[in-house]
């Protein structure tokens, strides 16, 4: 039986430590805003019932679909929400501690809000469900990865939401740079992730606002052996401590560092790490793609930083990437100049519109409307 022709879907997006909502009219080949919106707030329960308030003055949600950043080795695709997703789920947040424990806390309080409502919960680790054993595997006893110790790779509605943005003929050998205070870069070949720069957790890759990224592994042996660290200790490091915030000792928002830079060596130290380790992150997936056709900014600093933007390809113009400088401030499409041999582009990352999306496909049909 096909999907209902048309649907509102609350799109919920739960972050660490803010919560956005979105409603969306899904059609067959259209999505449309009604309502966007970010919360930043500690109380889960008061942003939910906000939310609800908020939506008295729009039409009635049909389902809710759910962000989640990571469903551990069993829920590799999306899927509509039942007890049993909710148990795997609560195993999962040992892959993803910083991120799940909010997105069950979400899905608990909309089921009270919203007895009647189906819910889906999307993956970001859905799109690079098939990347291939090269990528997946991690070089450790083989007897782990029965455990699901694994590359799974995030950001997945974000590069889907950048396929969708570039048509029906992407280009062969894409990169994908989401830069946020999470930030992660993918190769995508003919449509499917080959390769990304996160692994089993979303603490992996490059650096990122408060999470350090690729760590030579020996630091955290040492921070245990040497400094007495356990797991905890080790992960309030990693994953807030850490990144940008870590190397400045100022913030780990990008535009706090460049109102420092001018003053402060640690801020501009901070950026310049940051534009290397990407840079160094692009170069690795173009020798996994044997080139590249496209790259794409997305993410917060990737769709609005220009000068992130140019510092990050200044280092690549010699494999021909080369931007525009007037079109790179004002983000005008393409950002490269006409000499470059690889186009660069900055898109939106519409996660939340894909969330609506697969919502509308999995959405129950023996339901009444």
């Amino acid at each position: 039986m096909d999907a209902p022709e048309e649907l509102h879907v609350l799109a919920l997006n739960s972050g660490s430590s803010s919560l956005k909502f979105g409603l969306y009219r899904v059609g067959a080949a259209s999505v449309e805003a009604l309502l966007s919106q970010t919360m930043k707030l500690a109380d889960m329960r008061e942003a939910v019932a906000r939310i609800a308030k908020r939506l008295a003055d729009y039409p009635a949600p049909d389902a809710i679909g759910h962000r989640i950043v990571h469903g551990g080795p069993k829920l590799r695709q999306h899927c509509v929400i039942d007890d049993e997703v909710l148990t795997q789920l609560e195993a999962a947040s040992a892959f993803a501690p910083l991120h799940i424990p909010p997105a069950l806390s979400v899905i608990r309080l909309a089921r009270e809000h919203f007895p009647a409502l189906p819910q889906v919960a999307c993956f970001d680790t859905t799109f690079h469900a098939e990347l291939p054993d090269v990528a997946r595997i991690l070089p450790i006893p083989k007897e782990f990865l029965a455990e699901g110790i694994q590359r799974y790779g995030f950001h997945g509605l974000s590069c889907e939401s950048i396929l969708r943005q570039l048509g029906r003929d992407p280009p062969e050998r894409l990169i994908i740079a989401h830069l946020g205070n999470g930030a992660s870069v993918t190769a995508v070949k003919s449509g499917k992730s080959i390769d990304t720069s996160m692994g089993l957790t979303p603490s992996g890759g490059v650096i990122m606002g408060t999470r350090s990224g690729d760590l030579d592994p020996g630091v955290l042996v040492y921070l245990a052996r040497e400094k007495n660290f356990d797991a905890a200790k080790l992960e309030e490091l990693v994953d807030h401590r850490s990144g940008l915030l870590g190397i400045s000792g100022i913030d780990s928002d990008m535009r706090r560092l460049h109102e420092a830079a001018p003053s402060s060596a640690d801020a501009r130290l901070a950026i310049e790490m940051f534009c290397y380790s990407v840079r160094k992150q692009l170069a690795a997936m173009m020798a996994a793609l044997d080139g590249a056709d496209m790259i794409v900014f997305t993410g917060g600093i990737g769709e609005n930083d220009a000068k992130v933007r140019a510092a990050i390809c200044h280092g690549l113009s010699w494999i021909g990437v080369n931007l525009d400088e007037a079109r790179n401030l004002s983000a005008n499409n393409p950002v490269s100049d006409s000499a470059s041999r690889c186009a660069v582009l900055v898109l939106p990352s519409l996660e939340d519109e894909q969330i609506a999306r697969h919502t509308r496909t999995l959405f129950p049909r023996n339901l009444p409307r």
